[in-house]
C-alpha cells in the first residue's frame, strides 16, 4: 500500500459544526414576522440546531422522512435546515405563493411527516390540512400561541420543541448520497416536479458557489438573501454562509423596497441577492430617500435576466458590482455566474459593461452546451443560437418518485432555454424556449426587447410577447405597467428600439397593462399575457385577420 488519505462523508451537518466552532459569535439578524429584528449568532444556531435534530428524532420522525418548511427567510427556518438534514432527514421548502391546490398535491406528492410554519401561513394550514394526508406534525415556527392554538389545537411550538431536545446530540453519520433536500420547480402549466438534492450535491455546489469566479464568499462578509430559501434553497446561500463563516441578514417576510434599504444600511450588508423585481423596488426607494447604499459592493441577480439598464444604475448611482448569474431548480440552482477573465483588464467600460449583461460562464462541476432541433451539438461561437443543455456533479438525474430518467439518451439535461455561448463559456439567455417570438421563420429575443423597453424610466415592468399575425405568424408587442406618477407614450417607448435590435425587429405596438401576473418565483406568466394581449394586432385593426 502507497499510502491513503483520510475519508469522511460530505455531510450538510459539517457545514454547521464548522460554523459554530470557529465562528461561533459572526451574528445572524432576522426580521421576526411581527416586524422586530432578532439578533443570534453561529454558535447559538448551531446549539439549537442540534436541540432541534434530537427532538425531532423524539417525535418519531425517521432517516429520510421529509420535513416540509412554510417560512420566510428567518433564525428559526435556518435552524430546521441544518436540524433536519443533518439528522439525515429531507428539508422540504415550500413555495406559499403556490395555488392551495398545488401546495396540496406538493405535500402528498413529497410525503410530507411534518410540517414548520411561520404565522403568516396560518390561514394556509388552516384551510388545506384536512387534505394534507401524511403530515402528522404540525409546529408553529414561534413561541407558545394561543390564537394558534385555537385555530390548531394539535399545534407544536418550535420555542418549546427546541428546549426538550438533549444538549448532548451527536451528528449521525451515514452515506452522503443520502438525500438532504427537496425542492418543487415553479411550472407553469401541470404539476410541479420534485428534485431532491443529496448531502454529496450540496456540498460540492456550497464549494462552487463560494470560488471568486462564481460569487466570492468569505468571512468578511455581510449577505443579505433576499431569494427566498423556498426559491431553490436561497441559492445555497445559507449553506454557503455556514461555510464561510458570513454574517447573514434575514429579511423574513418585508421584502419592500424601504424595508431592505433599513437592513442594507444598518447592517452595514456587502453582498445582496435575489430576483430583477426585488431590485427595481430597492433601487426606486434609494433614489428617493438618497441613499447611496454605500456598504453595497456587489448583487446577485437571478430567476430572470436583469436589464441592462438596472445593471447599470447599481454601478453608476451607487457603485455596486452586479454579478449576472443563472440557474435553475434542477442545477442546485447555480449553473453560471458572470466574472470576467484577467484576459477582459482592458476592456474599454462598454465592452465590459456588455459583457457583464450576459449569464456569465460555468464553474468547475458544470459544463454547457447548445444544441438544435435534432440535438445536433452547435459551435460555442457566441452567434450561434440553440436549446441550452447542462450537466454536472450537482444537477438532476430523476425527479423525485419518477422512474423515467430526466436527461437525454447521452445524459444532459436540456434546460428549456434558448442561448449562446461562446468560446470562454460565457453563455447568454436569449429567451425560453416557450416564450421566443417566431416571425416570418426568425427569432426575435423576448429578452432583448424588455431590457430595452424597461431602460425608459417611465416603465415599471415590461414583458415583450409574439402577438398574432396573419403574415408573419407573430410579431412581437410590448405589454407594460407605468411607473409610479409616469406616463409614457407608445411612441415614446418604440423610439427606444431605433438602432438597438433590426428593424424587422422591433415590436408593432406597446400595450399598457395595471400589473404582469407572476408565477410563485416572480417570473412573468407570458401564458397567460399571450392569452389576454396575443390578437392584439387584429384587434387594431393594423393587420388583416
Amino acid at each position: 500500500m502507497l499510502g491513503s488519505m483520510m475519508r469522511k462523508e460530505l455531510l450538510i451537518s459539517d457545514l454547521i459544526v464548522h460554523a459554530g466552532k470557529y465562528h461561533t459569535d459572526t451574528e445572524i439578524v432576522s426580521r421576526e414576522t411581527s416586524g422586530e429584528l432578532h439578533m443570534t449568532n453561529w454558535g447559538e444556531v448551531a446549539e439549537q440546531s442540534r436541540k432541534l435534530a434530537s427532538a425531532l428524532d423524539a417525535l418519531g420522525l425517521e432517516m429520510g422522512d421529509r420535513v416540509a418548511t412554510l417560512a420566510w427567510n428567518n433564525h428559526r427556518h435556518l435552524k430546521i435546515w441544518f436540524a433536519v438534514s443533518g439528522a439525515g432527514k429531507v428539508c422540504h421548502t415550500l413555495n406559499p405563493r403556490l395555488a392551495p391546490q398545488q401546495f396540496i398535491f406538493i405535500c402528498n406528492d413529497a410525503s410530507d411527516k411534518a410540517i414548520f410554519f411561520d404565522k403568516t401561513f396560518m390561514p394556509l394550514i388552516t384551510g388545506t390540512k384536512d387534505h394534507l394526508k401524511t403530515i402528522e406534525h404540525f409546529i408553529f415556527m414561534g413561541p407558545r400561541d394561543e390564537d394558534v392554538l385555537a385555530a390548531l389545537p394539535e399545534a407544536v411550538f418550535f420555542d418549546e420543541l427546541v428546549e426538550t431536545g438533549a444538549e448532548d446530540y451527536v451528528w449521525p453519520q451515514f452515506a452522503e448520497d443520502s438525500p438532504c433536500s427537496l425542492c418543487y420547480t415553479s411550472g407553469t402549466t401541470g404539476n410541479p416536479k420534485g428534485v431532491l438534492y443529496t448531502n454529496r450535491s450540496t456540498m460540492m455546489h456550497t464549494f462552487a458557489i463560494s470560488l471568486p469566479d462564481a460569487l466570492s464568499l468569505s468571512a468578511s462578509e455581510v449577505i443579505l438573501p433576499v431569494v427566498p430559501m423556498f426559491h431553490a434553497n436561497a441559492w445555497g446561500i445559507p449553506y454557503a454562509a455556514a461555510m464561510t463563516g458570513a454574517k447573514l441578514v434575514m429579511p423574513g417576510p418585508m421584502l419592500d423596497g424601504d424595508s431592505l434599504l433599513g437592513l442594507i444600511d444598518g447592517q452595514k450588508v456587502t453582498l445582496a441577492l435575489g430576483v430583477p423585481t426585488i431590485w427595481m423596488m430597492l433601487i426606486a426607494a434609494a433614489k428617493k430617500s438618497g441613499s447611496k447604499m454605500d456598504s453595497l459592493k456587489r448583487n446577485v441577480i437571478g430567476g430572470s435576466a436583469a436589464a441592462p439598464s438596472m445593471i447599470a444604475s447599481f454601478r453608476d448611482d451607487f457603485g455596486c458590482d452586479t454579478i449576472h448569474a443563472w440557474g435553475m431548480t434542477e442545477t442546485s440552482p447555480l449553473g453560471t455566474a458572470n466574472q470576467p477573465k484577467g484576459k477582459h483588464a482592458d476592456l474599454e467600460a462598454d465592452a465590459l459593461a456588455l459583457l457583464r449583461e450576459g449569464q456569465g460562464r460555468p464553474p468547475f462541476g458544470i459544463d454547457l452546451r447548445i444544441v438544435d432541433d435534432t440535438g445536433h451539438v452547435l459551435r460555442h461561437d457566441g452567434k450561434t443560437e440553440g436549446a441550452l443543455q447542462v450537466r454536472g456533479h450537482w444537477v438532476v438525474d430523476t425527479y423525485f418518485g419518477k422512474d423515467a430518467t430526466a436527461l437525454t439518451d447521452d445524459g444532459w439535461f436540456d434546460t428549456g432555454d434558448v442561448s449562446t455561448i461562446d468560446a470562454d463559456g460565457f453563455m447568454v439567455i436569449r429567451d425560453r424556449t416557450k416564450d421566443i417570438i417566431k416571425s416570418g421563420g426568425e427569432w426575435i429575443s423576448s429578452v432583448d426587447l424588455e431590457g430595452i423597453a424597461v431602460a425608459h424610466p417611465g416603465v415599471a415592468m415590461a414583458a415583450a410577447i409574439g402577438a398574432v399575425h396573419p403574415k408573419w405568424d407573430e410579431r412581437p408587442i410590448i405589454i407594460a405597467v407605468k411607473a409610479e406618477g409616469a406616463d409614457p407614450t407608445e411612441e415614446e417607448i418604440l423610439a427606444l428600439f431605433d438602432g438597438k435590435v433590426a428593424k424587422w425587429q422591433v415590436p408593432d405596438a406597446v400595450v399598457f397593462t395595471d400589473a404582469i401576473p407572476l408565477n410563485a418565483t416572480g417570473k412573468m406568466l407570458k401564458n397567460q399575457l399571450r392569452e389576454a394581449f396575443g390578437n392584439t394586432l387584429i384587434e387594431r385593426g393594423t393587420v388583416d385577420a
